[in-house]
């Protein structure tokens, strides 16, 4: 038997778990492990992850080998974006009780979700083996053949999935996607109706379908789909964002922090990999910025890579920096760039703020491709000239566009802007010397994008 404390009374657990106060005084009580697992894995299943962490590690205090305390744990874990100690226990599991169909399949989730493909893929194989009636797997395996720009097999494994259960919402919705991207709208629109028809309240999908109807060029019905959204969950950034993308509302002067930490905590794991299937250059852009500017690497400057996400640019400024520094609005972006090892110092916080209530003294800034979610730029380059000490570097880029406006948000969400109005900017805010050049910063739908990449001192 296992005896919790302080908080083993059930009543105070599930008190203790929706953040209220005990009622009474914390009293012990008895559990078998059966009934503590059960309890973890109904907790974790309600998303009371505190409480299930803590009841899953007093179940291993006393069975360090359970492989369903050491599984679940390994899932949970992965939730809070603890890597490593979430796949180590996995395998432990696994190879305890490699005949569970879904752990596998878990595990295959873990691994894409880490771009581990080929991993991913044998979990995913394993699971089918174990049990081939599993419809799970074969959306999940599309979603990797996806990935993998291996079109033709993902639209078979959701087909196949939609075939043996026509009521499996996710496998419409993954259908539809691809269609999307094959521009095969027809196909995309009878899927996404589908996919709302089983899952009406999903914001997923909704955003999903608001970028087809945009992709399509009907963006009226895109409007209509993204008020419905912001009537599902009116608390929603992205909604809100869109409205103003769409032209339902007045453009902002700046993405709002909420829909950026929103936007990025939800794949900040996939990231890096979505950006390399774009071939995305725009950290090697600004690398190529800085080496032009200093020279050859002699570890001597104070570098700030401001709005970092995952440390795309670090590989590229440590040979230069005596101190490294990242800044971000994403805490889940944040985790991934320390997971990099190249940053002295991250902070989690809107770059114009940290700017502006720093001391200073930077001989470098940098920004690759942050500054497409401001449109109005004075208050980003007034705060960056404030933050560099005399003669130092700022090097950033920013999506392109040669209309007769300063800048424009566009339907994917991003702010475009124009090189005269960069320009003028970059002056106002007392640079004195200014280079900009065109750059093409990755590929979307197999046509370049085309971005900025400036200098000034």
């Amino acid at each position: 038997m296992i005896v919790l404390s302080p908080f083993s009374n059930m009543t105070q657990i599930i008190e203790h778990a929706r953040g209220e106060q005990p009622n009474e005084e914390p009293q012990s009580v008895e559990l078998s492990l059966q009934e503590l697992l059960l309890f973890a894995m109904r907790l974790h299943r309600d998303s009371k992850l505190d409480a299930a962490e803590k009841c899953y590690r007093s179940a291993l205090q006393v069975e360090p080998d359970n492989a369903n305390a050491l599984h679940y744990l390994g899932v949970l874990l992965h939730q809070r974006r603890q890597f490593s100690e979430a796949i180590e226990l996995i395998q432990r599991s696994i190879a305890m009780d490699p005949e569970v169909a879904a752990w596998q399949n878990n595990f295959g989730n873990v691994l894409l979700e880490e771009s581990r493909y080929g991993e991913a893929a044998a979990a995913y194989a394993r699971c089918s083996e174990l049990d081939e009636n599993n419809l799970e797997v074969l959306n999940n395996l599309g979603v990797l053949l996806r990935k993998l720009n291996r079109q033709d097999e993902a639209e078979e494994s959701f087909k196949r999935a939609v075939a043996r259960d026509p009521a499996f919402g996710d496998a419409h919705a993954n259908l539809a996607t691809l269609y999307t991207l094959q521009k095969r709208f027809p196909e995309a629109f009878s899927h996404f109706a589908d996919a709302l028809a089983l899952k009406p309240r999903s914001i997923d999908v909704r955003r999903l379908l608001v970028m087809a109807y945009g992709k399509a060029g009907r963006l009226e019905e895109a409007r209509e789909v993204c008020q419905e959204w912001l009537t599902l969950d009116p608390d929603d950034a992205r909604a809100a964002h869109f409205l103003a993308a769409y032209g339902v509302v007045d453009v902002p002067e700046r993405a709002s922090d909420q829909y950026v930490i929103t936007e990025f905590d939800g794949f900040a794991n996939s990231f890096d990999a979505r950006l390399a299937s774009l071939e995305y250059r725009a950290p090697q852009w600004v690398g190529d910025a800085v080496a032009g500017l200093l020279g050859e690497p002699a570890k001597e400057c104070i570098i700030l890579d401001a709005g970092c996400g995952t440390g795309l640019c670090a590989h590229y400024l440590r040979p230069y920096a005596k101190w490294l520094g990242g800044v971000d609005l994403s805490a889940n972006m944040l985790i991934r760039a320390r997971d990099r090892g190249l940053y002295d110092e991250l902070m989690q916080s809107e770059l114009v703020h940290c700017l502006q209530t720093g001391t200073g003294g930077f001989d470098v800034v940098v920004s690759a491709d942050t500054l497409c979610y401001f449109g109005r730029l004075t208050d980003a380059f007034v705060a960056v000239r404030q933050a560099l000490r005399p003669g130092g570097y700022w090097v950033f880029t920013v999506e392109a566009h040669t209309l007769d406006a300063d800048y424009k948000l566009q339907l994917h969400g991003r702010y475009s802007h124009s090189k005269s109005y960069i320009e003028s900017e970059l002056v106002k805010a007392g640079f004195q010397n200014t280079h900009l050049k065109t750059v093409n910063l990755r590929f979307e739908n197999g046509e370049p994008v085309a971005g900025w990449l400036a200098s000034a001192w």
